[in-house]
């Protein structure tokens, strides 16, 4: 099964090529079916082994629900990001041939409708290409060197799974959410979502809070029972990731305060802000916490300038004393069990040490995609239940070690252009402020990776880097600023399709 994934990935890399940076329909056709059938091909060595009728289930299901979304989608093409942003949380648990699994079920039938409408479209004679703009080259090269990494991969299992599971499902997804015809409206009510979304998630937290009661998760479920302060998953599987969504939340609230928003609406703002403050902290996630310092920091810089020196200083001042207030850093400093570094950052010191050491090893190509779980654990000896152990916290240290400098120079290549992109168009006009979420938004995707490796595995990164590329398109020139009663009249009804 390995050697029909390590056909599979190359197949899906020259498909990519195609699909991405080519003109001609029928090349783009030929592309997107070559890395659908190498996504195929590479899922024979992760699929659990089920019975026909299983299968035949599963398989008719899937083909009804997506056949019903693409006949809503051809007919309300707007649905597609109101669809995919309902269903980022729900990483739902299911138990299939006696194994655990946690995955975007609901999000793959949306992305698998979407990308057979852009096959349908395109077959039909649209000549739309080159979605995803000025960033087509740098998505390209890194999700192609990406799947060719999977012929010398040291572990083609882990690695058929993440080119399956993220690379080529989200690339599939900006490229339809980069076709759509975006308006004030759709944005506006994308925004009022995600807020909406992050309110009632940091409601379920409170709630977790004080019942003591959490989902999904047993890992958190049990080392609550030894921590010294209660942390809370709300809807995700994770606290860290459920407090990356609030983060994401927060800063698109203050990407509209920075930029002087309509007075009228700054009092729900600053409401808003401060609610999702509260869930935020009850996660204790150290990596959400630095992600939204670092966006609140690139949001005044964008909006102040040098005048956001001083408050800049006082607020770095601020941080360090505040960030040892917190229980799970003081619990953790107080521990003498472990060195005060690895200590605070969950032996993500150690991760980052040794993966930097597997990165000098294998300089060039590196050891594959997915891994370096399996080069961590040949480096330091570890086998069986601690191989957990080795799953890695850090992307540019994974991408670093599984694609080598090739792939790190490409993985930076495309990190310096979305922020390029987004940050040099920020301002004060309604585009400008659209820009200013995706910048802010991916800036704190980018930090928070640093200590929770889930930047390409994040469906939110590519609609953020969809959405960047497309928008300026569908509003050009466009001065006016958000008033109160642009935003009132936006929000409420049906976008024009």
């Amino acid at each position: 099964m390995d050697a029909l994934a390590q056909i599979g990935g190359p197949l899906a890399a020259l498909g990519l090529v195609g699909l991405l940076l080519a003109h001609d329909r029928w090349v783009r056709l030929g592309g997107l079916a070559l890395a659908a059938g190498g996504g195929m091909l590479a899922a024979a060595t992760f699929a659990p082994r089920v019975g026909p009728a299983s299968l035949a289930i599963t398989v008719v299901t899937v083909l009804v629900s997506a056949s019903v979304l693409i006949v809503v989608l051809r007919r309300w093409p707007w649905l597609l990001p109101v669809l995919a942003l309902a269903c980022v949380p729900a990483r739902l648990p299911f138990t299939l041939s006696n194994s655990n699994y946690s995955s975007f079920i609901l999000l793959y039938v949306v992305i698998t409708a979407a990308t057979l409408v852009l096959a349908l479209e395109t077959y039909r004679g649209d000549r739309r290409s080159r979605e995803l703009g000025p960033l087509a080259w740098p998505v390209a090269g890194f999700v192609v060197w990406s799947a060719l990494s999977l012929l010398w991969s040291i572990d083609v299992r882990r690695g058929a799974t993440e080119l399956d599971a993220a690379l080529l499902p989200f690339t599939f997804l900006a490229l339809a959410l980069a076709r759509l015809r975006w308006s004030r409206r759709l944005l506006q009510g994308l925004l009022l979502q995600l807020v909406s979304m992050a309110l009632v998630f940091a409601l379920i937290g409170a709630y977790q809070h004080e019942t003591g009661q959490l989902y999904w998760n047993p890992k958190v479920i049990n080392s609550n029972a030894y921590r010294p302060f209660f942390r809370v998953n709300s809807v995700f599987w994770d606290p860290s990731i459920y407090g990356r969504f609030l983060v994401l939340a927060i800063l698109a609230c203050l990407a509209l305060v920075v930029t002087r928003v309509g007075r009228p609406w700054l009092a729900l703002l600053t409401c808003a802000i401060g609610a999702l403050w509260v869930g935020l902290f009850l996660s204790y996630s150290q990596s959400s916490f630095t992600a939204l310092v670092v966006g609140v920091v690139a949001a005044a810089l964008v909006s102040w300038h040098r005048r956001a020196a001083t408050p800049l200083v006082l607020m770095a001042m601020l941080i360090v004393p505040v960030a040892l207030l917190a229980p799970q850093a003081r619990a953790k400093m107080l521990d003498g069990s472990k060195s005060n570094l690895n200590s605070i950052t969950s032996a993500r010191s150690t991760l980052v040490e040794h993966g930097i050491r597997i990165a000098v090893h294998h300089p060039v190509v590196g050891v594959g995609i997915g891994g370096f779980r399996r080069a961590y654990a040949d480096l330091t000896g570890l086998s069986g239940r601690d191989l957990r152990k080795a799953a890695s916290h850090t992307t540019p240290v994974t991408v670093a070690a599984e694609e080598g400098l090739v792939g790190f120079v490409l993985f930076l290549w495309l990190l310096a252009a979305s922020l390029l992109v987004t940050f040099r168009r920020a301002g004060p006009t309604f585009p400008g402020r659209v820009q200013l979420v995706c910048a802010l938004s991916l800036t704190a995707i980018a930090v928070h990776s640093l200590f929770y490796a889930d930047f390409f595995e994040d469906p939110m990164t590519w609609s953020f880097l969809a959405i960047a590329v497309a928008s300026p398109l569908a509003l050009p020139g466009e001065a006016s600023t958000i008033s109160g009663g642009a935003v009132g009249s936006g929000v409420v009804g049906t976008p024009p399709q």
